[in-house]
C-alpha cells in the first residue's frame, strides 16, 4: 500500500512543513520527453540550480547504485524520487528503476514526477511499481492557454502542436490523476506561474485538479530561460495573488524549492551530488535529450 500523507508529512523532505530533517535523492535516468514545453530548457551542467538540469544520466542500474552511495554517506535520505529531467513516462527507465529500488531498498519512499500526457494510460504502471506520492505538472485546463505554454507533444508517434496537441495533454492529465488519486497516492500538482499567460487561470487548475483528486497544490515562479526567455518572472505579489486564488480549492504546498533532477542530501542542509558523482562521467546517456 502506498505511503498515507501523513506519513509522507512525517518522512518525505518535500511534505513536511517544519524543516527537513530527512533526505531525497532523485535519480535522473529519464532523458527524452514527449511535449516540448515553451520555457524548458533540460541541459547538463552542474551550476543551475533548477528542474530539468543534471550533470549526468544513468542507467537504471546504474542509479541503484547511486542509491546504496548515497545512503552510506547520508543516513538521512528516506526517499528515492525520479523528477527527468525528461519525463519520467516516457520511457520504461523509472520503473525499471523503482523495480531495481523496490528489491534493494525496500524501506525508501518512492516519488515522481510526470508532465502527464501518458499517465492516463500508463496509471496502472505507475500503480504496480509502489509509488507513494506523484506529482503532475498541470499549467492549464484550458487549451488555449495551454497552447501559449507548450509547443506540441509527441502522441504515439505523432507531433501534434497548438490547441489540439494541449486538448490531449490536459485530458490525459486529468484522467491519470483521477486513476492514481482513487489508487489511494497522494497526488501533487505543480503549476508554472507565467503571469502573463495563466496568472488569472490558476483558481480554474486549482478547481480542476482537486475535483479529479489531487491533494496538494505547488505553485512554481517561471524561470525564464528558452522561449519564455523574455518573459517576466512573476513577483512577489503575483505568486500571492496566485496562492491566494489557487487556496479557495485545494491546500498548498508553500516550501518547494527548484531541485535539479540529480539532487541529493537534506534540502537546505546538505548536499551530497558531487560526492555521488564525483568519479563518473557525464552518463551513459551522454546529452541525448530527444523529444519522442
Amino acid at each position: 500500500m502506498p505511503k498515507s500523507f501523513s506519513e509522507l508529512e512525517k518522512s518525505h523532505p518535500c511534505f513536511g512543513s517544519h524543516g527537513a530533517t530527512t533526505g531525497r535523492i532523485h535519480l535522473p535516468v529519464c532523458p527524452g520527453c514527449n511535449i516540448a514545453c515553451r520555457f524548458c530548457e533540460r541541459s547538463i551542467n552542474t551550476t543551475e540550480n533548477r528542474p530539468g538540469v543534471t550533470a549526468h544520466v544513468l542507467k537504471p542500474e546504474e542509479a541503484a547504485e547511486i542509491v546504496g552511495k548515497a545512503i552510506q554517506i547520508s543516513p538521512e535520505i528516506k526517499v528515492a524520487g525520479i523528477a527527468g529531467p525528461g519525463d519520467t513516462l516516457a520511457s520504461d527507465n523509472a520503473f525499471k528503476t523503482f523495480n531495481l529500488i523496490g528489491q534493494q531498498y525496500p524501506q525508501l519512499i518512492k516519488c515522481m514526477s510526470t508532465n502527464g500526457l501518458l499517465l492516463n494510460e500508463r496509471a496502472d504502471e505507475v500503480i504496480a511499481a509502489g509509488i507513494d506520492s506523484l506529482t503532475v505538472t498541470v499549467n492549464a485546463v484550458d487549451p488555449e492557454i495551454e497552447a501559449q505554454l507548450n509547443d506540441y507533444i509527441i502522441w504515439h508517434g505523432k507531433k501534434i502542436d497548438g490547441v489540439e496537441g494541449a486538448k490531449i495533454l490536459i485530458e490525459n492529465q486529468l484522467a491519470g490523476i483521477r486513476k492514481i488519486a482513487e489508487a489511494g497516492i497522494t497526488v501533487k500538482v505543480n503549476t508554472v506561474l507565467v503571469p502573463r499567460i495563466n496568472g488569472a487561470h490558476i483558481s480554474e487548475i486549482a478547481a480542476a485538479v482537486a475535483e479529479a483528486g489531487a491533494e496538494k497544490y505547488n505553485i512554481i515562479p517561471l524561470i525564464p530561460s528558452a522561449k519564455l526567455k523574455d518573459e517576466p518572472a512573476p513577483n512577489c505579489a503575483e505568486i500571492e495573488a496566485a496562492r491566494r486564488a489557487a487556496g479557495e480549492y485545494i491546500e498548498l504546498f508553500l516550501h518547494c524549492n527548484h531541485c535539479r533532477a540529480d539532487a541529493a542530501g537534506v534540502p537546505g542542509k546538505s548536499d551530497i551530488t558531487r560526492q555521488l558523482y564525483a568519479k563518473i562521467g557525464p552518463g551513459s546517456y551522454g546529452e541525448n535529450f530527444s523529444h519522442g
